[in-house]
């Protein structure tokens, strides 16, 4: 049965960015109270280092019985109204399941999952982050579902309060989560198929981390050859101060292979002072402040970098479903509603906030964050399929 996923990633990782709501309501000592440790920052002993050749370690990989992200939505039903209603989805996206698995393996990090202030790190074995990040794997990285072998870790995550501070205790459990899924990306490249393209995806503190593991193992290396496109989503690409040093280019185009997707999402009009607060508060992989620096955009449905979408392009966006049990809800992929273009302050505009009753989790300044992919799911799922099909066209690999 299908977990009604969408209101719990909702409402889980609104926490994420909550201190950001509390930054423009209350003083900053009190938002430092409600969110940042106040522990002293402990390096946990060698011995507690997750060793990714065991199982337990992810919540996906190939043998074990369960990968969250073959989950898959309910479809809304065929609808005659006018065109400016909600459409049912193309018919490449109505049979999810239906579809051949593609020959490659994806690398997915998950947001973070360990909400607390009282301690910089989450144990990998705390049973509520371990339920969060499974449902996150299961909203988020189920766009990549179809691929043939799909990896997500467990990391010892940084908590929230670590983005919201410039304490250095910060950035150690920053270092320390990144540690971790450094390690297990290690393991991910050994037991993947040597001549199988990559994929590496993530969002939010998933994404920031994947910025530095582009520049740690695929920059310069031979790994670049096989990484048909990494999507790093929901937190800002620094074309000045960290492109450059992730090893890949931005997309451009729809077809493009070898490159980096990415993209913030606002309705209109869009308030973005906290988000520049919080981007220009870490450093670039250059070790330079990112300053005003602009990021990259590349619209998750005409998947073209700097592009524009009308809404009907839109193939479906995930709507939950509030009438039963939160913690058992479904989500429905509804079509044709949320337009997206890139515009110059970077950031991808939805236009006016869409008439869908996508729950009470829009982050002020019409910041649509905590929906980056489920806006976009259907498209993203189309994005993926037709890289690897470009992929495929560019490097003869097989299908």
């Amino acid at each position: 049965m299908a977990r009604k996923f969408l209101y719990v990633v909702a409402g889980l990782t609104v926490l994420v960015f909550a201190v950001l709501v509390a930054l423009r309501l209350f003083a900053e000592d009190l938002t430092r109270f409600a969110f940042v440790p106040d522990e002293a920052f402990t390096q946990p002993p060698p011995a507690d280092r997750p060793d990714y050749a065991e199982a337990r370690f992810w919540i996906a990989r190939p043998g074990l019985e369960s990968n969250p992200a073959q989950w898959r939505p309910r479809l809304s039903a065929p609808n005659d109204e006018a065109s400016t209603a909600p459409q049912s989805p193309a018919p490449e996206a109505q049979q999810p399941d239906a579809l051949e698995p593609l020959p490659v393996s994806v690398f997915f990090v998950h947001p973070t999952s360990f909400i607390s202030r009282d301690a910089w790190n989450g144990p990998i074995d705390e049973p509520t982050a371990r339920t969060r990040a499974e449902l996150f794997v299961r909203g988020m990285g189920s766009p990549f579902g179809q691929a043939a072998h799909f990896w997500a870790p467990r990391y010892r995550q940084a908590t929230i309060g670590a983005f919201l501070t410039d304490d250095p205790r910060a950035m150690m459990a920053l270092d320390l989560a990144y540690a971790d899924v450094l390690a297990a990306f290690d393991t991910f490249v050994r037991e993947t198929p040597p001549d199988e393209p990559i994929v590496l995806a993530g969002h939010s503190q998933g994404a920031f981390i994947l910025r530095r593991l582009l520049k740690d193992r695929v920059a310069g290396q031979p790994l670049a050859d096989r990484v048909a496109a990494a999507y790093v989503i929901g937190w800002p690409v620094s074309i000045t101060h960290d492109l450059p040093a992730m090893g890949l280019p931005a997309c451009e185009r729809a077809d493009d292979t070898g490159c980096i997707v990415s993209w913030l999402s606002f309705a209109d009009p869009a308030e973005t002072d906290m988000l520049r607060e919080a981007y220009s508060a870490k450093p670039g992989l250059d070790g330079k402040p990112v300053g005003t620096s602009p990021f990259v955009c590349v619209n998750p449905i005409s998947g073209v970098r700097n592009g524009s979408a009308e809404a009907a392009r839109n193939l479906g966006t995930l709507v939950p479903d509030f009438e039963t049990e939160p913690m058992a809800m479904d989500a429905e992929l509804v079509a044709g509603v949320v337009p997206a273009r890139c515009e110059r302050d970077d950031l991808l505009h939805i236009g006016d906030p869409p008439d869908l009753d996508l729950g009470p989790y829009v982050l002020p300044g019409n910041n649509y964050h905590l929906y980056d992919i489920p806006l976009f799911w259907a498209n993203l799922r189309e994005d993926f399929r037709r890289r690897m099909a470009a992929w495929e066209a560019r490097t003869g690999t097989p299908r």
